[in-house]
């Protein structure tokens, strides 16, 4: 009997899909199971993500917070929803405020802009949920009164980064109290926190914008040298969006639009359906170069079109997407060499990702951060609010579109992806980390698309990343040294990473099944896993 390749478990990995008729994934147990406990309470697929996502505020605080954004894309079970909950830039934030900077600064109160995770908690509770907003924090309020078991991963995470944030404004009180993050397997309890969920739990959120924790907030700026304002926290509102997406082979994938990175996936893909297809179907040093080659070609055209959509007039969504443009671009893929390309003439970067589907055909894909790990460093005392520095996705390039101004949204690194396959909900997937995200959605839909690979043999496939001066390339530990020696040979700077480096990414998927059950991935190279029942 002929095996199903579909079946099959050809990488380095010790995990196997869950397949059941309701399911969370993420990348950490306690909070995949508290996402459990609402489905087995009789919520629904919304519920569980929320509860999720507030739970992982609390016990993978070195990768999100309460005080950083949020994405999400929601098929109801019969059409598609895209929320923005980033935030804008204070009205202090002009560019003369800056004046004294080279660059955005990447970490302190100068990269803080107003905060949209509560927002988004509380917008797809109003429209999709199904329990009590309150009860949605039972389990993340007991972590953080009772502590929880810090695990490993979250530990490493956590400690790379207290050096350099120890002397931030209340970060060492409220993360570091020991001069250290704590050691694996040692209770950590967040009381300040704990509090902080229970007024966003009793008020709905409202508190955060527009009650006492936004004069908290407001005020340990005020002392600390910070531009955020009370008015600024009121100003804020999420932004139910259309989705944008592109058709690769047989699949359709869908992501939030500028000023989001979601949009350099589909490009990336858009490219790709313009080369040989034959080439694609193999897993060799040929298909990695197309692939990283196209990728380099949509994160050129990102860092000069892409930003708040509010300022995208000349150059637009639909511009960069357009098919005869990326037909264009796709002809600049050398098969035979690696580039460093440049932008084109279209018309004239600490994240967690989680994911949740019910029986009734509801499916999220949410995705939350702090940017670059706890964020800007700075956490408001007693409250545990660590606030993320997305300021630093801006730019002081004058006349630029993603340059710093007041009220503005920054160029953002957080996308929730979605994929349908002839016009029904497919898979609801993300992976985290930065500028591998878009990437990482490139060669997840590859995975699928082109090789039929089930949702954990594609999250366990070796990945590369394309290095920050887009030109570098960066390969995962076990990535076949034939692929490494052949994009050496094609003229890739080519660094092979060691074991546990986290600058990969970490996925996890809820891919539907035909009888209406889901097949759900966890990646290998983080401490979570998925549940269901």
């Amino acid at each position: 009997m002929t095996t199903n390749p579909f079946w099959t478990f050809p990488y380095t990995s010790q995990r196997m899909p869950l397949l059941a008729d309701n399911v969370v994934s993420t990348s950490q147990p306690l909070a995949s199971a508290a996402g459990l406990q609402m489905l087995a309470r009789g919520g629904n697929a919304a519920d569980a993500a929320l509860a999720t996502a507030i739970c992982m505020t609390v016990v993978e605080p070195c990768m999100n917070g309460i005080g950083g954004d949020a994405f999400a894309l929601i098929w109801d079970g019969s059409r598609m929803h895209g929320l923005n909950a980033s935030g804008r830039a204070p009205a202090a934030w002009t560019k003369e405020y800056f004046s004294k900077y080279d660059s955005m600064p990447a970490r302190g109160w100068d990269s803080v802009t107003v905060p949209g995770t509560v927002s988004a908690w509380r917008a797809v509770s109003e429209r999709f949920g199904t329990l009590p907003f309150e009860d949605l924090f039972e389990p993340a309020l007991r972590y953080a009164r009772n502590g929880f078991p810090v695990s490993p991963t979250v530990q490493r995470q956590w400690q790379a980064q207290v050096a350099d944030l120890i002397d931030q404004p209340g970060y060492r009180e409220a993360f570091a109290p020991n001069g250290r993050a704590p050691l694996p397997g040692e209770r950590w309890i967040c009381s300040g926190q704990a509090n902080t969920l229970e007024r966003i739990a009793k008020t709905k959120g409202e508190d955060f914008y527009h009650g006492e924790l936004a004069k908290a907030i407001a005020d340990h700026a005020r002392a600390t040298g910070g531009a955020i304002r009370e008015s600024d926290l009121a100003a804020h509102q999420c932004d139910w969006v259309e989705p944008v997406k592109t058709a690769y082979r047989d699949v359709e994938l869908h992501e939030i639009g500028p000023n989001g990175q979601g949009i350099a996936a589909l490009m990336a893909l858009g490219m790709l359906r313009h080369v040989d297809q034959s080439i694609l179907k193999r897993e060799d040093a040929l298909a990695t170069h197309m692939q990283i080659e196209a990728m380099k070609l949509a994160f050129a055209d990102l860092h000069e079109y892409v930003g708040d959509v509010a300022g995208m007039t000349e150059v637009t969504s639909e511009h960069l997407l357009s098919d005869a443009y990326l037909a264009k671009r796709a002809k600049l893929i050398d098969p035979e060499r690696a580039s460093t390309p440049a932008f084109g003439q279209p018309h004239s970067g600490g994240t967690i990702y989680l994911t949740a589907a019910d029986s009734k055909g509801m499916m999220v894909s949410f995705i939350q951060s702090n940017f670059k790990g706890f964020g800007s460093g700075v956490v408001v005392p007693n409250t545990g609010i660590a606030l993320h520095n997305r300021g630093w996705g801006f730019n002081l390039r004058e006349g630029h579109l993603n340059q710093v101004a007041p009220n503005r949204r920054p160029f953002h690194t957080i996308i929730p992806g979605f994929l349908m396959r002839a016009g029904k909900p497919l898979m609801s997937f993300g992976l985290m980390g930065g500028s591998m995200q878009a990437q990482g959605h490139v060669q997840v839909v590859r995975n699928i698309a082109d090789l039929g690979l089930n949702p954990q043999a594609a999250s366990d496939a070796p990945r590369w990343r394309v290095l920050d001066d887009n030109h570098g390339v960066a390969v995962e530990w076990n990535m076949a040294p034939d692929i490494i020696e052949g994009l050496i040979a094609l003229g890739h700077p080519v660094q092979r990473a060691q074991r546990f480096d986290t600058d990969f990414g970490c996925a996890q998927m809820a891919m539907r099944a035909g009888d209406g059950s889901y097949i759900a991935a966890s990646d290998h190279r983080k401490d979570g896993y998925p549940v269901g029942m």
